[in-house]
């Protein structure tokens, strides 16, 4: 008989779904990472030019935060981006379920790798922003030694997610307060710990807003506080996908000055400058399309709202600027 207490955490809708997206994940693994990139630079170039949310959230977000750009060059930035947007998503399969040896194969170059040299006993705050294929930053990084990684359970593919991302022997810190614990105890005994900076704080507490890009966005302060806590450097790493070979190079960043500030503004904005300068790399291969400013601060109109026209979505950006 089946356990009906695994049947209530997985509804029957969840299993077929999950079962579905891995055979089809386990397909997509097997063939060659090039012709994957193709097909996702495809599937990308199709959502560019026909109307949906991703398309307008991406555009919307490059008119706030690069507004010195011309309305043309944003455009075809949104375009470009669209179509590294299906790069990383397809090749997440590959990254995924490949050896772990075969995946860091495709790491051509590591540009500041002494950042990641540390004093004995001494711990290291990794961040990995939302750039380029951040699955492979993170298997970078629990290749180098003991790391644990600061992870979001998901509702569908958990199981295959945790597989891989501990398949080079990192630990995955859930992301509560227990996961928090666990990432202190990994600095105190010297190893690295990897973090996703960019994605907006569910919880009040433990997070302000700072300018990202010159627009308000609700910002983690975990960082802060464990820089401070444990006095681990801090460094920002990512892996830019390369269009001359297919393969990737590593940059290591230091974190700029005051990201363990006793101020917490001052500490947010840091940090967010930090991920500027990643971004600013390779910018078309940010995840532009996410919905960084859902949360405003109070009084400030929604941005994520409004018609899927281009010219609409310029415009309603514009009004936003002038508002701010």
């Amino acid at each position: 008989m089946a356990d009906k207490s695994v049947i209530g955490r997985h509804p029957f809708s969840v299993m077929i779904k999950n079962r579905v997206a891995q055979t089809l994940i386990s397909l997509m693994s097997r063939l060659p990472l090039s012709l994957v990139q193709r097909l996702g630079a495809g599937f990308g170039w199709i959502a560019s030019r026909w109307p949906n949310r991703q398309r307008q959230n991406a555009l919307l977000n490059l008119a706030l935060c690069l507004p010195q750009l011309s309305r043309e060059q944003q455009l075809e930035l949104r375009n470009r981006n669209l179509r590294e947007f299906g790069k990383t998503y397809f090749e997440i399969a590959y990254l995924w379920l490949r050896p772990a040896e075969q995946a860091l194969s495709l790491v051509r170059e590591v540009k500041g790798a002494e950042l990641l040299k540390r004093e004995p006993g001494q711990g290291l705050i990794v961040l990995s922003p939302h750039l380029g294929a951040w699955e492979l930053a993170g298997l970078y990084l629990a290749a180098q030694g003991p790391a644990a990684i600061f992870y979001k359970p998901q509702k569908y593919l958990d199981d295959m997610i945790r597989a891989s991302r501990g398949r080079s022997g990192a630990a995955l810190a859930p992301i509560t307060a227990k996961g928090i614990r666990v990432l202190v105890q990994a600095l105190e005994r010297g190893e690295a710990v990897g973090i996703l900076p960019d994605q907006e704080p569910k919880a009040d507490k433990g997070a302000v807003f700072a300018p990202f890009f010159g627009v308000p966005a609700f910002t983690m302060l975990l960082v802060n506080r464990l820089a401070r806590r444990t006095g681990a450097p801090v460094i920002f790493m990512f892996a830019e996908r390369l269009t001359d070979v297919t393969g990737f190079r590593v940059h290591c960043l230091k974190a700029p000055d005051g990201i363990d500030s006793e101020d917490d503004l001052v500490a947010a904005t840091v940090l967010n400058r930090g991920i500027e300068q990643c971004v600013m790399i390779c910018p078309e291969q940010y995840l532009w399309p996410y919905k960084r400013f859902r949360r405003r601060p109070e009084g400030a109109p929604p941005i994520y709202l409004g018609t899927l026209d281009d010219a609409q979505v310029l415009k309603h950006a514009e009004h936003l600027r002038r508002a701010s």
